[in-house]
């Protein structure tokens, strides 16, 4: 007696095969429980008197897929990893071999490929850690969450540097980026105002507990305790909300790793070597990427607003502190002496109160009122005499050793 061995839909296909054949269920109600036409159950059954259960089992088993990969076009994917592609992960290396390269495969065959020849070893599943959920919010504009990520980005090929990011948190948008040397004030004011330029002003911003956002110690900051970027959007009305974990804004730190992997693969396709290159070719990624991973909010509403007639970018994003000019009409910002110019009586100015406000080319800008006064740097003359303390006259002495015959080497010893 032969045995058959048989999957538990083919089991499952035999049982209904033999109810039709013993008459105890209808073909059309067969066909709707197999998922199949009545055609096909009349085929099923025919084949089961003819050659029993052995004839309902696939005809296929033990035989080689007719969609496998040719030997060729397997020889062809393998060279791309280790050469052109090497060090891409699965998914975006099968994005490049279709796209630029011209071949049909898929994901997951390049996977296995890749697993087969160990240029790829699945990851291990984590811990799962349990964090609340936060919905997305339904606006595009309605919150836009704000990092930076420092990185070997440029692959040793130039200095290692910060990749600032914007991201959009109902649609998953990339707003804006930028290549810094740093986490800056200035930094951030650049990439806020390239994302203002192409969106307008969101009604929130999402951020970590940085000391740009944040006042984290007390007693400091500008005015109210604010930090200068917190003061900027304050004139801007836009509210900065503060995250408590890295969690919380996890949105913004997963792009943060998939910029990592993606965008330093396609630079290095594309020969890019500097923060110059990359910020040229980061509109490109931006447009690129929002094509294949934005999603749809749940709300068709904008909630980006265009700036105020009042609201002056070029005041706003600067560097600002008050300062009091003197009686002389003068003031003093970061070791410099300012000498105002005005053609108002002198009084009228004594004692005012001033802002300073500096942009990211160190030029320096005083309002009054919100009206420039002109200025001129007040170049103090050089001191004829200067006081020093007594360490700096031992420094600077020369000292003096006397010769041999010197009477000092003649004294008498002294007595025991």
């Amino acid at each position: 007696m032969d045995l058959l061995t048989m999957s538990p839909k083919e089991v499952n296909r035999l049982e209904v095969i033999q109810r039709v054949k013993e008459k105890r269920m209808k073909g059309k109600a067969a066909a709707e429980l197999l998922g199949i036409s009545e055609r096909q159950v009349k085929r099923l059954v025919r084949r089961y008197r003819e050659q029993g259960a052995g004839g309902l089992i696939s005809k296929r088993r033990g035989k080689p897929s007719s969609h496998q990969l040719g030997e060729e076009t397997k020889r062809e994917v393998l060279d791309l990893l280790r050469g052109k592609y090497k060090g891409f992960g699965p998914t975006l290396a099968c994005e490049k071999m279709v796209e630029v390269e011209g071949l049909k495969i898929s994901d997951e065959s390049v996977r296995r490929l890749m697993m087969v020849e160990g240029l790829w070893k699945a990851k291990k599943a984590r811990k799962l850690e349990v964090h609340q959920m936060r919905e997305r919010r339904a606006c595009d504009g309605e919150l836009e969450q704000m990092d930076g990520t420092d990185h070997d980005w440029f692959e040793g090929r130039s200095e290692r540097c910060t990749l600032l990011v914007m991201i959009d948190d109902a649609t998953g948008k990339l707003g804006a980026l930028s290549f810094v040397p740093e986490e800056s004030f200035f930094g951030y004011c650049g990439l806020l105002r390239q994302y203002l330029a192409a969106h307008g002003r969101p009604a929130g911003l999402y951020t970590d507990k940085h000391g740009i956002f944040r006042v984290n110690i007390s007693n400091t900051g500008c005015g109210d305790n604010l930090t200068q970027f917190g003061r900027a959007m304050q004139s801007l009305e836009i509210p900065i909300l503060c995250a408590n974990t890295p969690q919380a804004k996890g949105r913004v730190e997963r792009v943060n790793q998939t910029l990592q992997d993606r965008l330093v693969k396609e630079m290095r396709l594309l020969r890019i070597n500097d923060m110059q290159q990359g910020n040229a070719y980061l509109p490109e990624f931006i447009a690129d990427f929002n094509a294949r991973f934005a999603v749809q909010p749940r709300s068709s509403l904008n909630a980006h607003r265009p700036l105020l007639a009042h609201q002056n970018l070029d005041q706003i994003l600067a560097w600002q502190e008050t300062r009091l000019i003197t009686k002389n009409l003068t003031l003093q910002f970061k070791n410099v002496v300012y000498q105002i110019q005005t053609d108002r009586p002198a009084y009228a100015l004594r004692h005012a109160q001033v802002t300073v406000c500096q942009d990211d080319q160190d030029k320096v800008t005083v309002l009054y009122k919100g009206d420039e006064l002109s200025f001129t740097i007040f170049q103090k003359q050089e001191r004829q005499a200067e006081v020093v303390t007594a360490k700096q006259v031992e420094h600077t002495r020369k000292t003096y050793k006397p010769g041999p015959d010197h009477p000092w080497y003649h004294f008498p010893a002294s007595p025991k």
